[in-house]
């Protein structure tokens, strides 16, 4: 059931991501025409297209982090026998939902000093702009819990285990690693 509601969630994130790049493509590009050739513009595309980018920028590690697609090495822990590949991966997941628990507290921080503050030209609150590190942190320690839970379920293969993936390891479109064992090159 949750991982249903995760996968719906993360296809809307996707979908957002799309639509925050046309945004921004189409501001940036019909500014540019627009200054250009007709020696106007559009005031709101600059500030907005940031905004956009900010969003997307935050979606896009959301996506990348349960796909498991951030760089990483698995030189040393996919030589582990499971017990400390176990340790490893529930170690790694307590840090990173400190890292969550940090960044939380920042963004809403931020969120709480700028709610009354308007940006210059779209006059939006700036809380807007801090709330996609909140949205971030709050579904990253989502995965994250539901990741530590299903190791400690034993949901979890032990090529799931290792957080990093090659490319090739994945089939496209597929946001869960794949049960093969890293190729002998």
């Amino acid at each position: 059931m949750a991982q249903r509601l995760l996968d719906a969630i993360f296809r809307l994130f996707q979908f957002l991501m799309v639509l925050a790049l046309a945004g921004m493509v189409l501001m940036v590009f019909g500014n540019v025409v627009l200054r250009y050739g007709f020696n106007s513009g559009i005031t709101v595309s600059e500030e907005l297209s940031r905004w956009l980018f900010v969003w997307m920028t935050f979606l896009g590690a959301l996506v990348a982090m349960r796909n498991h697609g951030h760089l990483g090495t698995d030189a040393l822990v996919s030589r582990l026998p499971p017990v400390g590949k176990k340790i490893c991966f529930a170690l790694a997941h307590v840090l990173m939902l400190y890292a969550c628990w940090l960044l939380f507290r920042g963004a809403w921080q931020q969120t709480a000093i700028n709610l009354g503050t308007t940006s210059a030209v779209m006059e939006v609150s700036m809380a807007w702009l801090y709330a996609s590190g909140l949205l971030f942190s709050v579904m990253a320690a989502l995965v994250l819990l539901l990741e530590l839970w299903r190791m400690v379920t034993g949901q979890l293969a032990e090529a799931e285990l290792i957080g990093v993936r090659e490319s090739d390891d994945m089939p496209h479109g597929d946001p869960h690693p794949v049960d093969t064992p890293p190729r002998k090159d």
